[in-house]
């Protein structure tokens, strides 16, 4: 059977439109050297070989699984229970598409649902929707749903320590609006935002104050008082979370937060290089009826038994394009799942267990490496999981020594700022043992 689609009457009457006699005539422009060009291949494998070579240049790689790691920024390697893959893998989940139709897809709207009520619950909010692509465009989709023309709130004001990848997406989903985006200056020193930095960016033109909590550097800054000052000057204020870190800390809804995103790979999402992973958005529930991307609902059918159903669609796809909030075409469903089945699995007790596991054994970590000669950690105020340290050499230096040993070190902050040259982002998770730890301090004494 021919995948081809094209007849030789098809062909014909293209290479006629184009003014060419035959296919051969029309790559003819393209030298002989390229057009066939030496492949070079190495002799076929039968089914059992290949796969014995992949797993031979699969074994080259650096995982997690094989190597402690101690890189964060964002992606975080955490325990995933076994009933999340369980359930993950189930065919009716794995190959389930968009649940318009409520009377076959039950299971799905219902994950939804438990989804969403676990999120609200969890940010101390009203609504969540169903969830978004990531954090990065979360926090986008966040700062879009805070902005009202008609008031003439176009302005977004994002604090210096919100991860670079988010304020990166934010720009480009704002780049041809009349959206003017304000990033405060990466305090260097404190590597946490003084309150007082907002105040002269704060006006009536102010749509949504954003911070991060904890900020990108793992530093856990003041929410009260930048939550009073957005809120004096008419703006929302607008959270964006590591949610695994709710377990141990107040939750943004209690500092009177009006938008909340974040990136829930911690939930018990695989790293996967950096993805798929699944975006969070909740919110007060006077802005419902513009969240973007879709919502679940519990409702009853006729008989009184218990239904789920897709209570708000505000994708151009639904309704009318011009009342549509956002083209953001689908929910991050399968990770959602992922999410749901985590938090029902470890409960609130264990979510508290494994924040204060993360806590502990971060704040372990940085006593033993200020203790190093010529490390120091940067930055003041509290922190949860993730910290900066100072390095007596180039943190390329210091990754290279520790891969070697066979350890995954911390990300490189110069990346983000000039200013944080030799300076190193350091994450320990639940995941890291004593043991680990104490080799990760001798590695680094070495190094120094």
């Amino acid at each position: 059977m021919s995948f081809v689609p094209h007849t030789p009457e098809d062909r014909k009457e293209m290479l006629e439109a184009i003014g060419a006699e035959s296919v051969e005539e029309l790559f003819q422009v393209i030298p002989d050297s390229v057009r066939f060009p030496e492949l070079n291949l190495p002799p076929t494998l039968s089914e059992m070989e290949a796969n014995r070579k992949l797993n031979q240049l699969a074994a080259k790689n650096v995982n997690t699984a094989a190597s402690p790691s101690f890189l964060g920024a964002g992606i975080y390697n955490h325990y995933s229970p076994a009933t999340v893959y369980q359930i993950l893998w189930r065919g009716e989940y794995h190959t389930a598409y968009t649940p318009y139709q409520p009377e076959v897809a039950q299971g799905t709207l219902q994950v939804i649902y438990e989804f969403q009520s676990m999120i609200a619950a969890l940010t101390n909010m009203d609504v969540s929707n169903a969830s978004l692509y990531d954090g990065a465009t979360a926090l986008a989709e966040g700062a879009l749903l805070a902005v009202n023309p008609r008031k003439k709130r176009t302005k977004v004001v994002v604090a210096g320590t919100v991860h670079p990848h988010y304020l990166a997406v934010l720009n480009t989903y704002t780049t041809g609006l009349d959206v003017e985006v304000v990033e405060l200056p990466i305090p260097a020193d404190t590597l946490s935002n003084d309150p007082a930095a907002f105040d002269e960016h704060l006006d009536d033109s102010t749509a949504c104050l954003i911070v991060q909590y904890p900020n990108f550097f793992g530093r856990i800054e003041d929410l009260q008082a930048v939550s009073d000052k957005a809120h004096k000057a008419g703006a929302r204020f607008m959270v964006s979370v590591y949610p695994l870190a709710l377990g141990l800390l107040p939750p943004p809804g209690d500092f009177d937060a009006d938008i909340v995103t974040g990136e829930g790979q911690s939930l018990g999402v695989p790293q996967s290089l950096g993805g798929p992973v699944v975006g969070i958005l909740a919110a007060k529930q006077d802005l419902v009826r513009q969240l973007p991307g879709r919502l679940a609902g519990m409702s009853s059918d006729e008989e009184g038994k218990r239904g789920f159903v897709l209570a708000l669609q505000t994708r151009e796809q639904h309704i009318r394009r011009e009342k549509a909030t956002s083209n953001i075409c689908t929910n991050q469903g399968l990770l959602a799942l992922a999410a749901t089945v985590y938090l029902s699995s470890v409960g609130p007790t264990g979510l508290r267990k494994i924040a204060e596991m993360c806590y502990q054994n971060a704040h372990y970590l940085a006593d033993q490496i200020s203790a190093l000669d010529g490390f120091d950690v940067v930055g003041t105020g509290e922190f949860f999981n993730e910290f900066a340290v100072r390095t007596p050499v180039s943190v390329n230096e210091v990754n290279r020594h520790l891969q070697q040993a066979g350890i995954i070190g911390g990300y490189d902050l110069s990346k983000v700022d000039s200013s944080l040259e030799n300076t190193m982002l350091i994450c320990a998770t639940e995941m890291n043992n004593r043991e680990q730890i104490d080799q990760l301090i001798s590695e680094l004494g070495k190094v120094a």
